[in-house]
Parts: C-alpha cells; sequence; structure tokens
C-alpha cells in the first residue's frame, strides 16, 4: 500500500516516494533548551514519533534515520543563565548556560520518554556544529547569497528567487505584513541574520566576522546537512515555523547547496488549544508536560489525547478527553492482560494501517482500534496499539506502572472516605495507615482543606502498592 503525506510545499496528499528506501531521512525542528517543555512541544513529537514508527515498519528498523536537534545557543538561554547568575549562582555565565542546557535537556528526555516517544538517532546540539555554520556562511558570502555588515552576516533574500513558495507569500506581502527588525545595516528590510556579534561573557566563537553566535534559522540547516546531506526526505515542525523558520532554511540551504533538493517532504502540524482557548500565561491554561505527570495523568493518556485528532487540525486539550481516554486505555488494558505477551500477529491489521498509511490519520487508526476491541480480535488490538506507540510494553514493568497511575484514583477515594471518618471519630490511624504505604511506594500525598491530591514521584514503585491491597 503506497503511503501519502499532506506535502506542504506542493500543497497536495503526495505519494511518498524516498530518495534511498535504505536510508530514509527525517529532521524535525526540536526544542530550544531553556525551560519545560509545554504541551503544545510535545504535539510535534508525537506526530514525528508515529511517523518514524511508520516508517521503520515499511523500510526496516535499520533503515530509517531520524534527526531532532537541540538549540543549545539563544537569547532566552542567556537570560535563564543571567538570572540565575544575578541570584548568586557559581560559575561564569558561559558556564550556567551550558548548565542550564544540560539541565533542561534532562528534562525533556524524561518527559518525552513518559509520553512513549522514541528517541531519534541523532539529537544534534547546536553549539557542536558552529565549524559547520561558520562553513555554510562563507559559502553563502562567497557565492553573493550573503554580505556582511557591522559584525553582523545577513542572507540576501533578494538573492533566491524562490523566497516564499513554502508559506506562499511574496517578498512585498511579508514585508507589509511582518514584523521585521529596522537595521541600519540591512540592505533589505527581510535580510534574514545568519551570524551576529557576542560579548565576551556570553557564550560567544571567533569567526571570519569577529567573535559571535549564529542566527537560529542557520543552525537546522547547518545541522541537517551534515547528518543528513544536501538532500533528505522529510522536514517538520509545528506550522508556526513555515515562516520565517522553514522559509529561510530552504533559501540558505538551497543557495549553499544548489545541487542539492534539501527536503523533498514538508510536514506541519497544526497548534494546540486548552479547553478551546489559545494556551497562554495570562488566561491561566499554560501547563507543561511535567505538570500534567506530576498530577498523576499518565504519560500514555497524554499520547491517546494528542492522537486522536489529525495532525493537520488544531488539537483542543480538555480535561474530559484525559477522562476518556483513561477510560479507553483501562478497558483495553483489562481486555489485553489474557493475551501471552509473546503472541504476536504475523501482519497489522489492514485498518489500523490503512488508516496511517493515508497521512498519518491517526484518529481513523484509534476508531479502528475501537473495533478491533469490540470484537475481541485481541492479537491484532495488540499489533495496532504497537505501532501508534501503545502496547509494545505494557506486559512489563511500564504497564505495572500504568496500570498503578490508573488505580490510584481507588486509592485517593478510599484516602478521602478514611479523612471523612476519621475527622468525624478523632481516629487518625487507617488516614496515617494509607498516606504512609503511599509515601513508600512513591507516591506523594498532598492533603488540603480542598481536596486529596496523590502524585507519582520519581521514585514511584508500582509493586509497592500491592501492599495495600
Amino acid at each position: 500500500m503506497d503511503i501519502r503525506f499532506t506535502n506542504s510545499a506542493t500543497r497536495k496528499k503526495d505519494i511518498f516516494v524516498p530518495i534511498d528506501p535504505t536510508n530514509v531521512r527525517m529532521y524535525l525542528c526540536g526544542p530550544t533548551v531553556y525551560d519545560r517543555a509545554h504541551l503544545g512541544n510535545a504535539r510535534p513529537v508525537l506526530v514525528f514519533d508515529v511517523l518514524y514508527r511508520v516508517l521503520r515498519h515499511v523500510y526496516g528498523a535499520g533503515h530509517v534515520t531520524y534527526v531532532r536537534n537541540f538549540t543549545d545557543v539563544d537569547d532566552k538561554i542567556n537570560a535563564t543563565a543571567l538570572a540565575r547568575k544575578e541570584a548568586g549562582a557559581a560559575g561564569s555565565l558561559e558556564e550556567l548556560v551550558r548548565e542550564r542546557s544540560d539541565e533542561t535537556i534532562g528534562w525533556y528526555h524524561a518527559d518525552m520518554d513518559a509520553l512513549g516517544a522514541l528517541r531519534p538517532e541523532h539529537e544534534p546540539r547546536a553549539t557542536a556544529f558552529i565549524a559547520e555554520m561558520v562553513a555554510m556562511i562563507e559559502e553563502l558570502i562567497a557565492s553573493g547569497h550573503a554580505y556582511a555588515a557591522e559584525g553582523h552576516v545577513l542572507f540576501s533574500v533578494e538573492s533566491y528567487a524562490g523566497y516564499g513558495a513554502l508559506s506562499g507569500r511574496s517578498v512585498e506581502d511579508m514585508i507589509a505584513g511582518a514584523r521585521v527588525e529596522v537595521a541600519p545595516y540591512k540592505k533589505n528590510p527581510m535580510d534574514f541574520v545568519l551570524w551576529k556579534p557576542s560579548t565576551d561573557e556570553l557564550p560567544g566563537w571567533d569567526s571570519p566576522w569577529g567573535r559571535g553566535r549564529p542566527g537560529w534559522h542557520i543552525e537546522c540547516s547547518a545541522m541537517s546537512h551534515a547528518l543528513l546531506g544536501e538532500s533528505f526526505d522529510i522536514h517538520g515542525g509545528g506550522n508556526d515555523l513555515t515562516f520565517p523558520h522553514h522559509e529561510n532554511e530552504i533559501a540558505q540551504s538551497k543557495c549553499a547547496h544548489p545541487e542539492g533538493d534539501f527536503a523533498r517532504v514538508w510536514l506541519h502540524n497544526e497548534m494546540l488549544q486548552v479547553e478551546g482557548k489559545k494556551m497562554s500565561k495570562s488566561l491561566g491554561n499554560f501547563f507543561t508536560v511535567r505538570d500534567l505527570l506530576e498530577q498523576g495523568v499518565p504519560g500514555e493518556v497524554i499520547r491517546f489525547v494528542m492522537l486522536s485528532t489529525h495532525y493537520r487540525k488544531p488539537m483542543d486539550w480538555t480535561a474530559e478527553k484525559a477522562r476518556e481516554a483513561e477510560a479507553t486505555l483501562r478497558r483495553w488494558r483489562d481486555l489485553l492482560s489474557g493475551v501471552d505477551s509473546d503472541t504476536r500477529p504475523v501482519a497489522l491489521p489492514d485498518g489500523v494501517w490503512a488508516a496511517l498509511a493515508d497521512d498519518l490519520n491517526t484518529p481513523l487508526a484509534i476508531a479502528r482500534l475501537h473495533e478491533l476491541a469490540r470484537e475481541k480480535k485481541l492479537e491484532q488490538l495488540f499489533a495496532g496499539l504497537s505501532l501508534l506507540g501503545f502496547g509494545e510494553h505494557w506486559e512489563d514493568e511500564r504497564f505495572r506502572q500504568v496500570e498503578a497511575i490508573f488505580d490510584l484514583q481507588d486509592w485517593k477515594s478510599q484516602l478521602i472516605s478514611a479523612r471523612a471518618e476519621a475527622m468525624q471519630t478523632k481516629d487518625f490511624s487507617e488516614v496515617d495507615r494509607l498516606k504512609a504505604a503511599l509515601t513508600a511506594a512513591g507516591v506523594e500525598v498532598r492533603m488540603s482543606k480542598a481536596g486529596v491530591e496523590l502524585v507519582p514521584g520519581a521514585g514511584f514503585d508500582a509493586a509497592k502498592l500491592e501492599a495495600l491491597e
């Protein structure tokens, strides 16, 4: 069966034909590592995780190369490090920047692992590819596509006739509709920075144009070229990156390496909302992946909710969807508890595969899984869940952890009842017993006038909860 993707570059659903079936290559723009990943950051990770699994299923696990970068040189990272230094943290500002990046990458890995996302083959840090960025900038200057001015190097947008093709806008429209930096060293308001000066205290590198650091856009171009070559199969990210980031990547990459195609297929996921509104701190509906995990929402539930909406449609996170996802996973978990963990079906269910092959239609694939569950076709249900990233570890410790997190709601009810009775009898021994057992299992027990909350901690051990029964 052919695989089809909606290619942002052609604006239609195209049959996917890899450049080299023995090495299918894909690149996803990764996070800027200055803070925890918020829920919107997780959506492209999960979309591309399903894509990665689909490609591995078709071409073989050893024939797909997936790259997702870390942007670890950025003004926001510098700002967080500076705040730490001003608060009295030891070390130079550059050391604090590195410390913050390391810390945030660790958080990111833990959070994405909790969502069941496979790690890519390559997770390059921008700071490890500065030499490649400098070399690419030198090529762009030599070929007349970039120019140096006042310690900066800028890409000349007018030098690339195809600029705007991905976003479908002319340079004139972009100038009229965008807020662009007005600087005396720019020849054109739309020219974008490839290199900029850096102070002695901030992270910086020596270059032909003085001590400085790269612009954001050149980072992905240099890293993708170094790891995937001048032409590769798929590039993607959120649709908010289409312009200017992806547009600028195309321009500088095709000008630096005119013999290549850069990315053949462009995939963009739509944005995320919370309870029907744009997620923002001012509305009080902004939260991170870690916030949800610490509230006891299992990573599998977050994954299920995300994949229940097609990646090209806006995704609305609601508490009701999370509850429904948890109930569905609980039913499927119970159904599969009797399936031999060594049983593996010969082939993936046709309906599930047809849905995923048609532009990663995960909500239709999940609908097919509901049908398989109703029909008690358990081996096929297990296979479909595995390809979507749910079922492959349910027979091991991870499965038991998920099961126990679901069951925390039962223990929460017991604790609420025990506390209510204790308030009448003044005998808190049962409350203390439950709290001690939960704490020993790595569950944080939060009790207040508002109610009871059970939060699985870093040392959560599901096996110890069996002692409560």
